[in-house]
């Protein structure tokens, strides 16, 4: 740590052993964290908020995710803190299953299905697998990276006033709107609205009958519907909208815009706390980086790749980040060419990832009568094999291997 009231820089000491600063402790950021403790690397992780925790409703880890989990290690732990999806699929207003998936099919598959969990339960878990102490600072807000032939230098001010940490590498995992990438990434595209926003909950209480992982298509809007372990059950409403919209009654107005679909989702709105409910724009980047590495400098999760959430494969794609991150820098000795491999490795598939979902929500957000009508009824005729084969497309991805847990540093 830091000394307080001061600017230090902390050496690379200890012979043998390298070191990482990890700016954001969001899901991604933690998960590199792992990764690289896993590796044998000591770990710093900057997070701008003061209090730890993930806010937000619920998340669904696809099969990849879950493989890229278990190469961490954190498989059973999320398995039991998650709720397996035996099935799931689309319907439309009315509650008419447009397309359906057999869970358990895809599980069989795959060697893992979809999991679904709070945000701050899976935060929680990763949070769990670093040390009490000593690797997560709290109330940091990192103001530049610079480097030297050494070492990156990650400049911030926290709770004890500025300081610099010295650092074999830096990974920036601090979201879409990253200032390091607007940094050291000058010519990169700028966040822009994706011309959504989105309203998300959590029901207070387990609701009962519980309701499948779904979601339902109507006229320019997608709900999203996923019961987590405890019973409660997480939604989300996205919709086409101007950006900047806010309202006197978030949860009046999400309500509003359900107002007569299919049961349950009126209910599961009305089952939420109004204070429960948060609204925000989805924003995404402009165009692809070129890269994702900056000399000792690696972008990691929606800093690297921020996409629209219409297959539910932002956060995954951060988790899979981490494992390739970790797996370079343990299989290649030279760090330039294990971030070289790591940027070659993860541009093309996450471009393919970021390039599906947006094609996804042109279909999930068709509006117009005859628009809506053509979409179901593609999707009514597409047979079962061709939906899974559509989800295998992205969830059949084999993490690389990791060392066992016990080969990280104990401190």
């Amino acid at each position: 740590m830091p000394e307080k009231n001061a600017t230090n820089t902390h050496a690379n000491n200890r012979a043998g052993s390298r070191s990482a600063v990890v700016v954001g402790g969001g899901i991604g950021g933690l998960a590199a964290a792992v990764g690289l403790r896993r590796i044998g690397w000591r770990v710093t992780v900057l997070e701008r908020k003061a209090v730890g925790g993930e806010v937000g409703a619920g998340i669904a880890l696809m099969s990849n995710a879950m493989r890229a989990l278990e190469s961490l290690g954190l498989g059973p732990a999320v398995k039991a803190g998650g709720r397996p999806q035996l099935s799931t699929g689309v319907r439309d207003g009315g509650g008419r299953w447009l397309s359906r998936v057999d869970g358990t099919a895809l599980e069989a598959r795959l060697g893992t299905g979809i999991y679904s969990l709070h945000r701050a339960e899976l935060h929680d878990i990763l949070r769990r697998a670093l040390p009490v102490d000593g690797v997560v600072v709290h109330g940091a807000e990192v103001t530049d990276i610079t480097q030297d032939p050494k070492q990156a230098l990650v400049h911030y001010t926290g709770p004890g006033g500025t300081a610099t940490i010295g650092t074999d590498l830096a990974v920036v995992a601090d979201g879409v709107n990253s200032r390091v990438r607007a940094r050291l990434w000058p010519d990169a595209p700028a966040p822009v609205h994706s011309g959504s926003t989105v309203w998300r909950g959590v029901t207070t209480e387990a609701f009962l009958p519980t309701p499948d992982i779904a979601q339902t298509l109507h006229a320019g809007a997608e709900i999203g519907v996923m019961p987590i372990r405890d019973g409660r059950v997480c939604w989300h409403v996205v919709t086409r909208a101007t950006a900047g919209v806010r309202h006197d009654d978030e949860w009046a107005e999400a309500r509003r815009r359900v107002d007569g679909l299919h049961d349950p989702i009126p209910a599961l709105l009305k089952a939420t706390a109004p204070e429960a409910v948060l609204h925000h724009d989805i924003h995404i980047l402009g165009a692809p980086l070129d890269t994702y590495v900056a000399g000792r400098v690696a972008l990691l999760g929606d800093a690297a790749h921020a996409m629209p959430p219409h297959l539910g494969q932002g956060a995954c794609m951060a988790i899979e980040d981490a494992v390739v991150l970790a797996a370079c820098l343990h299989t290649h000795e030279n760090q330039a060419t294990a971030l070289a491999a790591y940027d070659d490795t993860r541009r093309p598939r996450v471009a393919a990832v970021t390039k599906a979902s947006h094609r996804m929500g042109r279909i999930q957000k068709a509006e117009g009568r005859l628009a809506v009508a053509v979409r179901n009824a593609a999707m009514r005729l597409t047979p079962p094999a061709v939906a899974m084969k559509a989800i295998l497309e992205f969830a059949d991805w084999t993490p690389p291997r990791l060392p066992l847990p016990d080969t990280g540093p104990t401190a």
